[in-house]
């Protein structure tokens, strides 16, 4: 079993990053390694209203959902020593990030959208893939959330090139 590192920091640290750029494989290997409870944000979204994501999107829409994402994130975020994976719009609403910001360190899980289109091709459960043209989606999309990733993180991480693992350890190395 490896050693577990002490922390540099007292709080929690944030992955955000497009879908399949890693939060929660990586999450849960940093959480680990610090010995810090994981939480996946849209896990407990699922649980707190008892049905998938995707079902959420398609009874009550997006709007609903990010209202839901906001009541669950003013929650959790009294949590001390967690790693949490967001979900992938969780940065376009300016009240989440406030919180996010003020409650921990934010890292920016970076992922091209050739390699998140790879990653997800066999996601069939993703209200935002539903789409004809999945990478075409994802590109748009990205190109919608990239400053707002960049502007809400402390540091960026291109997980490309990167896995689970490699992408854990670099974290470590920069705090």
């Amino acid at each position: 079993m490896e050693k577990q590192i002490k922390p540099h920091i007292t709080t929690n640290i944030s992955l955000i990053g497009f879908m399949g750029s890693g939060k929660t494989s990586t999450g849960k290997i940093l959480a680990d390694k610090l010995n810090f409870l994981f939480i996946d944000l849209d896990n407990i979204i699922e649980l707190s209203l008892n049905m998938p994501i995707s079902e959420i999107f398609e009874k009550h829409g997006e709007e609903y959902f990010r209202k839901t994402e906001t009541i669950s994130i003013k929650k959790i975020y009294i949590n001390k020593n967690c790693v949490f994976a967001c979900g992938g719009g969780v940065v376009v609403r300016h009240e989440n990030m406030e919180i996010i910001k003020k409650n921990s360190t934010i890292i920016f899980l970076h992922v091209s959208p050739e390699i998140a289109c790879q990653r997800l091709k066999n996601e069939n459960n993703r209200p935002l893939l539903k789409v004809p043209n999945r990478l075409n989606s994802i590109t748009e999309l990205m190109e919608k959330r990239d400053h707002l990733y960049r502007n809400a993180c402390d540091f960026i991480v291109d997980t490309d090139i990167k896995n689970p693992k490699e992408a854990a350890d670099e974290i470590l190395q920069r705090l």
